[in-house]
Protein backbone atom coordinates (compact mmCIF):
# COMPACT_ATOMS: atom_id res chain seq x y z
CA UNK A 1 0.00 0.00 0.00
CA UNK A 2 1.19 3.12 -0.51
CA UNK A 3 1.69 5.34 2.53
CA UNK A 4 2.99 8.73 1.32
CA UNK A 5 3.85 10.62 -1.94
CA UNK A 6 6.37 13.40 -2.10
CA UNK A 7 6.80 16.01 -5.11
CA UNK A 8 9.47 18.15 -6.13
CA UNK A 9 9.29 20.62 -8.88
CA UNK A 10 6.00 18.51 -10.27
CA UNK A 11 3.96 20.82 -12.38
CA UNK A 12 2.99 23.84 -9.66
CA UNK A 13 4.63 22.21 -6.67
CA UNK A 14 7.78 23.23 -5.37
CA UNK A 15 7.74 20.71 -3.09
CA UNK A 16 5.39 19.14 -0.90
CA UNK A 17 4.50 15.74 0.68
CA UNK A 18 0.80 13.90 1.01
CA UNK A 19 0.67 11.10 3.67
CA UNK A 20 -1.73 8.76 2.47
CA UNK A 21 -3.97 6.80 4.57
CA UNK A 22 -6.74 4.41 4.24
CA UNK A 23 -9.46 7.36 3.14
CA UNK A 24 -7.56 10.25 2.52
CA UNK A 25 -9.76 13.78 1.61
CA UNK A 26 -7.82 16.34 -0.76
CA UNK A 27 -9.76 19.78 -0.93
CA UNK A 28 -8.80 23.43 -1.55
CA UNK A 29 -10.17 26.11 -4.49
CA UNK A 30 -9.78 26.08 -8.01
CA UNK A 31 -6.30 26.16 -9.52
CA UNK A 32 -4.88 25.12 -5.74
CA UNK A 33 -2.86 22.17 -7.29
CA UNK A 34 -5.59 19.10 -6.66
CA UNK A 35 -5.49 17.92 -10.32
CA UNK A 36 -1.69 18.17 -10.38
CA UNK A 37 -0.98 15.72 -7.06
CA UNK A 38 -3.95 13.09 -8.95
CA UNK A 39 -1.75 13.39 -12.14
CA UNK A 40 1.34 12.50 -9.99
CA UNK A 41 -0.09 9.49 -9.40
CA UNK A 42 -0.99 8.56 -12.80
CA UNK A 43 2.50 9.08 -14.08
CA UNK A 44 4.18 6.56 -11.33
CA UNK A 45 1.53 4.23 -12.55
CA UNK A 46 1.83 4.37 -16.02
CA UNK A 47 5.64 4.46 -15.71
CA UNK A 48 4.95 0.43 -15.00
CA UNK A 49 3.58 -0.74 -18.16
CA UNK A 50 6.51 -0.10 -20.39
CA UNK A 51 6.17 3.31 -22.10
CA UNK A 52 8.62 5.64 -22.83
CA UNK A 53 8.59 8.86 -20.67
CA UNK A 54 7.89 10.67 -23.89
CA UNK A 55 4.61 8.50 -24.09
CA UNK A 56 3.88 8.54 -20.14
CA UNK A 57 3.62 12.11 -20.06
CA UNK A 58 2.49 13.25 -23.89
CA UNK A 59 0.27 10.32 -24.58
CA UNK A 60 -0.31 8.04 -27.71
CA UNK A 61 -3.55 6.54 -29.64
CA UNK A 62 -5.29 5.36 -26.67
CA UNK A 63 -3.93 6.81 -23.55
CA UNK A 64 -4.55 10.69 -23.10
CA UNK A 65 -2.11 12.75 -22.31
CA UNK A 66 -1.53 14.34 -18.82
CA UNK A 67 -2.27 18.12 -18.88
CA UNK A 68 0.51 19.69 -20.43
CA UNK A 69 3.07 17.70 -21.47
CA UNK A 70 6.34 17.13 -21.23
CA UNK A 71 6.22 21.06 -21.77
CA UNK A 72 4.65 21.49 -18.38
CA UNK A 73 5.80 18.46 -16.09
CA UNK A 74 8.36 20.22 -14.49
CA UNK A 75 7.94 23.50 -12.28
CA UNK A 76 8.95 26.22 -14.92
CA UNK A 77 12.14 27.35 -15.09
CA UNK A 78 13.21 24.07 -14.43
CA UNK A 79 14.09 20.93 -16.26
CA UNK A 80 13.50 18.29 -14.21
CA UNK A 81 11.30 16.92 -11.61
CA UNK A 82 10.92 14.06 -8.87
CA UNK A 83 8.85 11.92 -7.19
CA UNK A 84 9.24 9.95 -4.78
CA UNK A 85 6.39 7.08 -2.77
CA UNK A 86 6.72 5.26 0.55
CA UNK A 87 5.21 1.93 0.15
CA UNK A 88 4.45 -1.07 2.77
CA UNK A 89 6.33 -3.98 2.21
CA UNK A 90 4.64 -7.62 3.44
CA UNK A 91 4.80 -7.00 7.59
CA UNK A 92 4.67 -3.87 8.69
CA UNK A 93 8.37 -3.48 9.58
CA UNK A 94 9.27 -2.71 6.43
CA UNK A 95 8.93 -0.25 4.02
CA UNK A 96 10.20 0.48 0.43
CA UNK A 97 10.94 4.01 -0.55
CA UNK A 98 11.08 4.97 -3.94
CA UNK A 99 12.36 7.70 -6.38
CA UNK A 100 12.73 8.54 -10.01
CA UNK A 101 13.79 11.92 -11.66
CA UNK A 102 13.13 12.68 -14.66
CA UNK A 103 14.49 15.49 -17.04
CA UNK A 104 12.25 16.98 -19.43
CA UNK A 105 14.95 19.10 -21.86
CA UNK A 106 15.97 18.38 -24.44
CA UNK A 107 14.12 15.33 -24.35
CA UNK A 108 12.31 13.48 -21.84
CA UNK A 109 14.41 10.89 -19.81
CA UNK A 110 14.85 9.06 -16.42
CA UNK A 111 17.44 10.83 -14.84
CA UNK A 112 17.92 8.70 -11.95
CA UNK A 113 16.28 6.07 -9.98
CA UNK A 114 16.45 3.95 -6.93
CA UNK A 115 14.71 1.21 -4.45
CA UNK A 116 15.42 1.61 -0.57
CA UNK A 117 14.52 -1.33 1.83
CA UNK A 118 13.72 0.51 4.87
CA UNK A 119 13.43 -1.93 8.46
CA UNK A 120 14.18 -0.99 11.81
CA UNK A 121 17.66 -2.32 13.01
CA UNK A 122 16.88 -2.89 16.34
CA UNK A 123 13.83 -4.60 18.39
CA UNK A 124 12.74 -0.99 19.87
CA UNK A 125 12.31 0.02 16.43
CA UNK A 126 14.43 3.24 17.14
CA UNK A 127 16.87 3.18 14.66
CA UNK A 128 15.97 2.62 10.95
CA UNK A 129 18.18 0.46 8.72
CA UNK A 130 18.46 1.49 4.67
CA UNK A 131 19.58 -0.58 2.30
CA UNK A 132 19.54 -0.02 -1.84
CA UNK A 133 17.94 -2.33 -3.73
CA UNK A 134 18.36 -0.15 -7.05
CA UNK A 135 20.82 2.36 -7.42
CA UNK A 136 21.00 3.86 -11.00
CA UNK A 137 23.76 6.71 -12.14
CA UNK A 138 23.18 8.69 -15.28
CA UNK A 139 26.29 7.84 -17.76
CA UNK A 140 26.75 11.28 -19.63
CA UNK A 141 29.17 9.73 -22.64
CA UNK A 142 27.02 6.77 -23.31
CA UNK A 143 24.09 8.39 -22.46
CA UNK A 144 22.40 5.28 -20.36
CA UNK A 145 21.27 4.35 -16.69
CA UNK A 146 23.98 2.37 -15.22
CA UNK A 147 21.94 0.36 -12.44
CA UNK A 148 23.24 -2.05 -9.64
CA UNK A 149 20.93 -4.60 -7.76
CA UNK A 150 21.78 -5.11 -4.48
CA UNK A 151 22.10 -8.15 -2.03
CA UNK A 152 20.66 -8.40 1.40
CA UNK A 153 24.09 -7.55 1.88
CA UNK A 154 23.64 -4.96 0.62
CA UNK A 155 26.98 -6.04 -2.31
CA UNK A 156 25.99 -4.91 -6.01
CA UNK A 157 25.12 -8.70 -7.82
CA UNK A 158 24.47 -7.02 -10.85
CA UNK A 159 25.43 -4.02 -13.65
CA UNK A 160 24.22 -3.29 -16.58
CA UNK A 161 22.84 -0.44 -19.42
CA UNK A 162 19.76 0.71 -19.32
CA UNK A 163 17.35 2.61 -21.94
CA UNK A 164 17.33 6.15 -20.17
CA UNK A 165 13.70 6.39 -22.17
CA UNK A 166 12.06 4.23 -19.74
CA UNK A 167 11.84 3.13 -16.04
CA UNK A 168 13.87 0.66 -14.69
CA UNK A 169 11.06 -0.92 -13.11
CA UNK A 170 10.19 -2.05 -16.61
CA UNK A 171 12.88 -4.04 -18.02
CA UNK A 172 14.93 -5.35 -14.40
CA UNK A 173 13.36 -8.60 -14.82
CA UNK A 174 16.01 -9.21 -17.18
CA UNK A 175 18.59 -8.86 -15.69
CA UNK A 176 20.85 -11.60 -15.95
CA UNK A 177 22.74 -12.80 -12.99
CA UNK A 178 25.10 -16.14 -12.27
CA UNK A 179 24.12 -18.88 -12.28
CA UNK A 180 25.16 -18.92 -8.19
CA UNK A 181 23.24 -16.07 -7.64
CA UNK A 182 19.67 -16.97 -8.65
CA UNK A 183 18.79 -17.34 -4.92
CA UNK A 184 19.43 -13.67 -4.93
CA UNK A 185 17.65 -13.57 -7.86
CA UNK A 186 14.72 -15.29 -6.75
CA UNK A 187 14.39 -13.38 -3.32
CA UNK A 188 15.00 -9.60 -4.78
CA UNK A 189 13.80 -9.37 -8.13
CA UNK A 190 11.01 -12.40 -7.79
CA UNK A 191 9.68 -10.27 -4.60
CA UNK A 192 11.05 -7.13 -2.68
CA UNK A 193 11.31 -5.08 -5.88
CA UNK A 194 7.70 -6.35 -7.22
CA UNK A 195 6.16 -4.76 -4.16
CA UNK A 196 7.08 -1.66 -5.31
CA UNK A 197 5.65 -2.33 -9.03
CA UNK A 198 2.52 -4.21 -7.85
CA UNK A 199 1.72 -0.94 -5.92
CA UNK A 200 2.46 1.19 -8.48
CA UNK A 201 0.64 -0.85 -10.81
CA UNK A 202 -2.31 -1.16 -8.44
CA UNK A 203 -3.27 2.76 -8.47
CA UNK A 204 -6.56 3.80 -10.17
CA UNK A 205 -7.75 7.07 -11.21
CA UNK A 206 -11.51 7.06 -11.80
CA UNK A 207 -13.07 9.71 -13.61
CA UNK A 208 -16.35 8.04 -15.04
CA UNK A 209 -17.99 10.51 -17.97
CA UNK A 210 -22.21 8.81 -18.00
CA UNK A 211 -22.15 9.49 -21.86
CA UNK A 212 -19.40 6.75 -22.31
CA UNK A 213 -21.44 4.61 -19.92
CA UNK A 214 -24.24 4.15 -21.77
CA UNK A 215 -22.95 1.98 -24.58
CA UNK A 216 -22.94 -1.44 -25.40
CA UNK A 217 -19.06 -2.42 -24.30
CA UNK A 218 -16.95 -5.54 -25.40
CA UNK A 219 -16.49 -8.28 -22.73
CA UNK A 220 -13.38 -6.99 -20.06
CA UNK A 221 -11.37 -8.04 -17.39
CA UNK A 222 -10.62 -4.40 -16.09
CA UNK A 223 -12.43 -1.50 -15.70
CA UNK A 224 -11.42 1.59 -17.62
CA UNK A 225 -10.86 4.49 -16.40
CA UNK A 226 -13.84 6.30 -17.73
CA UNK A 227 -15.83 3.11 -16.57
CA UNK A 228 -17.22 3.43 -20.25
CA UNK A 229 -16.48 -0.28 -20.33
CA UNK A 230 -18.48 -1.26 -16.85
CA UNK A 231 -21.38 -3.22 -18.76
CA UNK A 232 -18.50 -5.25 -20.51
CA UNK A 233 -16.65 -5.39 -16.84
CA UNK A 234 -19.48 -7.14 -14.97
CA UNK A 235 -21.11 -9.30 -17.65
CA UNK A 236 -17.56 -11.25 -17.83
CA UNK A 237 -17.21 -11.93 -14.14
CA UNK A 238 -17.67 -15.48 -12.80
CA UNK A 239 -20.97 -16.80 -12.12
CA UNK A 240 -20.27 -16.67 -8.35
CA UNK A 241 -18.99 -13.29 -8.58
CA UNK A 242 -21.14 -11.49 -10.97
CA UNK A 243 -24.01 -12.79 -8.71
CA UNK A 244 -21.98 -11.30 -5.62
CA UNK A 245 -21.03 -8.42 -6.99
CA UNK A 246 -24.39 -7.62 -8.90
CA UNK A 247 -26.24 -8.03 -5.48
CA UNK A 248 -24.05 -5.62 -3.56
CA UNK A 249 -24.64 -3.17 -6.12
CA UNK A 250 -28.43 -3.68 -5.98
CA UNK A 251 -28.44 -3.09 -2.17
CA UNK A 252 -26.19 0.31 -2.28
CA UNK A 253 -28.46 1.25 -5.05
CA UNK A 254 -31.70 1.17 -3.87
CA UNK A 255 -30.98 3.92 -1.23
CA UNK A 256 -29.90 6.54 -4.20
CA UNK A 257 -33.03 7.74 -6.36
CA UNK A 258 -36.27 9.11 -4.53
CA UNK A 259 -37.76 6.09 -6.35
CA UNK A 260 -36.61 2.14 -5.81
CA UNK A 261 -34.39 0.70 -7.88
CA UNK A 262 -34.82 -3.05 -7.27
CA UNK A 263 -31.79 -4.54 -8.71
CA UNK A 264 -28.68 -3.58 -11.53
CA UNK A 265 -27.16 -6.22 -13.69
CA UNK A 266 -24.91 -6.38 -16.61
CA UNK A 267 -26.09 -9.42 -19.49
CA UNK A 268 -24.22 -10.06 -22.80
CA UNK A 269 -25.91 -9.13 -25.94
CA UNK A 270 -25.86 -9.81 -29.60
CA UNK A 271 -24.92 -13.49 -31.79
CA UNK A 272 -21.49 -13.43 -30.48
CA UNK A 273 -22.33 -12.66 -26.95
CA UNK A 274 -18.85 -10.47 -26.99
CA UNK A 275 -20.99 -7.12 -25.73
CA UNK A 276 -22.64 -6.28 -22.90
CA UNK A 277 -25.57 -3.72 -21.76
CA UNK A 278 -25.95 -2.35 -18.22
CA UNK A 279 -29.80 -2.61 -17.19
CA UNK A 280 -31.29 -2.12 -13.68
CA UNK A 281 -35.27 -2.24 -12.42
CA UNK A 282 -37.53 0.83 -11.18
CA UNK A 283 -39.98 1.04 -9.17
CA UNK A 284 -41.61 4.17 -9.33
CA UNK A 285 -45.07 3.36 -9.04
CA UNK A 286 -45.95 0.93 -6.57
CA UNK A 287 -46.53 -1.91 -7.84
CA UNK A 288 -45.22 -1.49 -11.28
CA UNK A 289 -41.68 -2.46 -12.32
CA UNK A 290 -39.64 -0.83 -14.87
CA UNK A 291 -36.66 -2.39 -16.90
CA UNK A 292 -34.07 -0.05 -18.72
CA UNK A 293 -31.03 0.02 -19.85
CA UNK A 294 -27.91 2.24 -19.53
CA UNK A 295 -29.38 4.74 -22.35
CA UNK A 296 -32.01 6.55 -19.82
CA UNK A 297 -29.87 5.71 -16.42
CA UNK A 298 -29.13 9.75 -15.07
CA UNK A 299 -25.58 10.39 -14.46
CA UNK A 300 -25.44 10.72 -11.21
CA UNK A 301 -26.89 7.21 -11.11
CA UNK A 302 -23.99 6.19 -13.50
CA UNK A 303 -21.58 7.59 -11.91
CA UNK A 304 -22.75 6.28 -8.65
CA UNK A 305 -22.48 2.90 -9.79
CA UNK A 306 -19.08 3.22 -11.40
CA UNK A 307 -17.72 4.46 -7.95
CA UNK A 308 -19.25 1.23 -6.40
CA UNK A 309 -18.02 -1.44 -9.28
CA UNK A 310 -14.29 0.17 -8.45
CA UNK A 311 -14.39 -0.65 -4.82
CA UNK A 312 -16.00 -3.99 -5.85
CA UNK A 313 -13.63 -5.24 -8.49
CA UNK A 314 -10.16 -3.79 -8.13
CA UNK A 315 -7.65 -6.14 -6.82
CA UNK A 316 -7.18 -5.88 -3.28
CA UNK A 317 -4.59 -3.36 -1.98
CA UNK A 318 -5.25 -0.68 -4.59
CA UNK A 319 -4.94 3.38 -4.28
CA UNK A 320 -8.34 4.65 -5.69
CA UNK A 321 -8.58 8.14 -6.28
CA UNK A 322 -11.60 9.66 -7.58
CA UNK A 323 -11.03 13.90 -8.16
CA UNK A 324 -14.65 15.79 -7.67
CA UNK A 325 -16.27 12.67 -6.16
CA UNK A 326 -19.25 14.51 -5.55
CA UNK A 327 -20.03 15.19 -9.07
CA UNK A 328 -23.59 14.72 -10.12
CA UNK A 329 -24.40 13.56 -6.56
CA UNK A 330 -27.33 15.28 -4.50
CA UNK A 331 -26.46 16.83 -1.08
CA UNK A 332 -28.14 14.21 0.49
CA UNK A 333 -26.76 10.91 -0.92
CA UNK A 334 -23.35 12.32 0.56
CA UNK A 335 -23.90 9.97 3.93
CA UNK A 336 -24.53 6.99 1.91
CA UNK A 337 -21.96 7.60 -0.51
CA UNK A 338 -18.90 7.76 2.76
CA UNK A 339 -21.08 4.72 4.18
CA UNK A 340 -19.98 3.13 0.92
CA UNK A 341 -16.53 4.22 0.90
CA UNK A 342 -15.78 3.05 4.28
CA UNK A 343 -17.41 0.18 4.37
CA UNK A 344 -16.04 -1.29 0.91
CA UNK A 345 -13.08 0.34 0.96
CA UNK A 346 -11.83 -1.38 4.88
CA UNK A 347 -13.31 -4.62 3.77
CA UNK A 348 -11.55 -5.53 0.38
CA UNK A 349 -8.30 -3.21 1.63
CA UNK A 350 -8.69 -0.48 -0.79
CA UNK A 351 -7.03 2.55 0.03
CA UNK A 352 -9.35 5.84 -1.12
CA UNK A 353 -8.38 9.26 -2.24
CA UNK A 354 -10.66 11.47 -2.89
CA UNK A 355 -10.99 15.16 -4.07
CA UNK A 356 -14.32 17.56 -2.99
CA UNK A 357 -15.78 20.59 -2.97
CA UNK A 358 -18.87 19.31 -1.41
CA UNK A 359 -19.99 20.69 2.44
CA UNK A 360 -22.05 18.25 2.65
CA UNK A 361 -19.48 15.39 1.89
CA UNK A 362 -17.03 16.96 3.96
CA UNK A 363 -19.60 17.37 6.99
CA UNK A 364 -21.17 13.36 6.34
CA UNK A 365 -17.61 12.34 7.25
CA UNK A 366 -17.59 13.31 10.57
CA UNK A 367 -15.00 14.89 12.99
CA UNK A 368 -13.13 12.06 12.85
CA UNK A 369 -12.07 12.50 9.19
CA UNK A 370 -9.63 15.31 10.41
CA UNK A 371 -6.49 14.11 10.76
CA UNK A 372 -7.03 12.46 7.00
CA UNK A 373 -7.93 15.88 5.15
CA UNK A 374 -4.98 17.84 3.35
CA UNK A 375 -5.56 21.28 1.71
CA UNK A 376 -4.09 22.30 -1.50
CA UNK A 377 -3.55 25.84 -1.57
CA UNK A 378 -1.28 28.41 -3.38
CA UNK A 379 1.87 30.24 -1.84
CA UNK A 380 1.03 33.89 -2.24
CA UNK A 381 4.29 35.09 -2.75
CA UNK A 382 5.87 32.29 -5.06
CA UNK A 383 2.46 31.51 -6.60
CA UNK A 384 3.77 27.75 -5.96
CA UNK A 385 1.53 24.88 -4.87
CA UNK A 386 1.33 23.57 -1.16
CA UNK A 387 -0.41 21.03 0.93
CA UNK A 388 -1.09 21.47 4.60
CA UNK A 389 -3.37 19.05 6.99
CA UNK A 390 -6.00 20.52 7.71
CA UNK A 391 -5.15 20.34 11.56
CA UNK A 392 -1.56 21.97 11.37
CA UNK A 393 -2.89 25.10 10.42
CA UNK A 394 -2.18 27.12 13.13
CA UNK A 395 -5.67 27.86 14.57
CA UNK A 396 -7.23 25.60 13.24
CA UNK A 397 -8.82 24.68 17.06
CA UNK A 398 -10.18 28.19 16.80
CA UNK A 399 -11.75 27.23 13.59
CA UNK A 400 -13.11 23.84 14.17
CA UNK A 401 -15.07 25.57 17.42
CA UNK A 402 -16.34 27.66 15.17
CA UNK A 403 -17.23 26.14 11.84
CA UNK A 404 -18.36 22.55 10.98
CA UNK A 405 -15.80 21.09 8.20
CA UNK A 406 -18.20 21.54 5.13
CA UNK A 407 -18.64 25.21 6.64
CA UNK A 408 -14.94 25.96 6.55
CA UNK A 409 -14.57 25.62 3.04
CA UNK A 410 -17.74 27.11 1.71
CA UNK A 411 -17.16 30.38 3.68
CA UNK A 412 -13.40 30.63 3.18
CA UNK A 413 -11.99 30.05 6.22
CA UNK A 414 -9.25 27.88 5.57
CA UNK A 415 -7.80 30.00 2.80
CA UNK A 416 -7.98 33.05 5.13
CA UNK A 417 -6.21 30.94 7.80
CA UNK A 418 -3.68 30.15 5.17
CA UNK A 419 -3.10 33.36 3.99
CA UNK A 420 -2.40 34.52 7.76
CA UNK A 421 -0.14 32.20 7.98
CA UNK A 422 2.36 32.53 5.49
Amino acid sequence: MLKQLILENWKSFRYAELPLDPLTILIGTNASGKSNVVEALEFLQRIVKGREIEDVLSGYSTLPSIRGGVEWAALKPETQFTLKSLIQGHDDLTDYFYKITIKTKPNAQVFDEYIIRKEPQHENNSVTQEEFLIKTNFDQELSVLMTDVFNRDNQSVAVYGSDNKISVLNFVKYIELDSNKENIQDKILGDEINVVVQCLDKIFILNPIPAKMRDYSRLSDNLESDASNIAGLLAALDGERKIEVEKTLSTYIKDLPEGDIQKVWAEKVGRFGSDAMLYCQEGWKPGHITEIDARTMSDGTLRFLAILTALLTRPEGSQLVIEEIDNGLHPSRAELLVRILREIGSKRKIDILLTTHNPALLDALGPDIVPFVVVAHRDKETGESKLTLLEDIDNFSKLFASYSLGDMTTKGAIERSLSRNE
